[in-house]
């Protein structure tokens, strides 16, 4: 069995025996740090049979990091086709490097930028109800009650609801009750915070086709079209005057 199947399996027992939703979340996040540390060495390994490659210099190390850097500012200013190319060269010329590694997620997000959004298929409303078609752009967001950081990105949502959406700005947050969650904890923790945008119960689906892979996540839909993937901290209000055809 490879390194990375037993830390998997590892992982999935310390969580199936870890009460404390912090320390669960954090030996998560541990792991796979761990498990993208491994693939990057697995992408710099050379070829069976070959000679021993050494692992990335310093120089490599940097220049790929100001890549990284390079991408995360296109992305802030919606250049998302200068940011893919960034990527790009940055996982062509720095295999193996630590910052290749760490864009993975970023190629992710912007993937499925431009794919149909589909329907929102939601099985249960806790607050309200909403569709893709309400608004000017729909800011969808993903949690769970067992994440520690969604805990504290969720509540901060209501006040992007409270000054957007008078402004054309419709919004939904979407829970699987994965793990731990059930849907008392859920209703319990949207009536703690006070919230009042939509918030339902989907069965993966929107998920699976938004390309979540880690939450907190968020996306805008803005006519039909996934416009934008990633960390709801990361929006600014630039992006919201742009999907909302807000005068600068």
């Amino acid at each position: 069995m490879n390194r990375i199947a037993t830390l998997l399996i590892g992982a999935s027992v310390t969580l199936a025996g870890c009460a404390d939703t912090a320390a669960l979340e954090q030996r998560l996040t541990d792991a796979e740090t761990k498990i993208d540390a491994m693939q990057a060495q697995i992408d710099a390994a050379p070829a069976a049979g070959g000679a021993a490659a050494a692992g990335p210099s310093a120089a490599d190390e940097t220049a790929a990091g100001e890549l990284l850097r390079s991408a995360n500012d296109q992305v802030a200013a919606m250049d998302y086709e200068g940011a893919k190319a960034t990527i790009e060269q940055l996982t062509t010329n720095y295999r193996g490097t630590r910052a290749a590694s760490s864009s993975r997620r970023m190629a992710g997000e912007l993937a499925v930028i431009g794919r149909d959004a589909g329907d929102l298929a939601v099985e249960d409303w806790y607050v309200g109800n909403t569709s893709f078609g309400d608004g000017k752009a729909t800011l969808v967001v993903f949690w769970e009650t067992w994440c520690p950081h969604c805990r504290r990105e969720v509540p901060k949502m209501q006040e992007t609801w409270e000054t957007y959406q008078s402004q054309g700005l419709n919004m939904v947050g979407l829970t699987r009750l994965t793990k731990t969650s059930t849907e008392e904890a859920a209703r319990e923790f949207v009536s703690e915070n006070s919230l009042t945008y939509p918030i339902g119960k989907e069965d993966g689906s929107v998920a699976d086709r938004f390309g979540v892979r880690g939450i907190p996540a968020a996306a805008v839909v803005k006519d039909g079209k996934i416009v934008w993937r990633g960390h709801p901290a990361r929006i600014t209000e630039a992006m919201f005057a742009n999907w909302l055809d807000l005068p600068s």
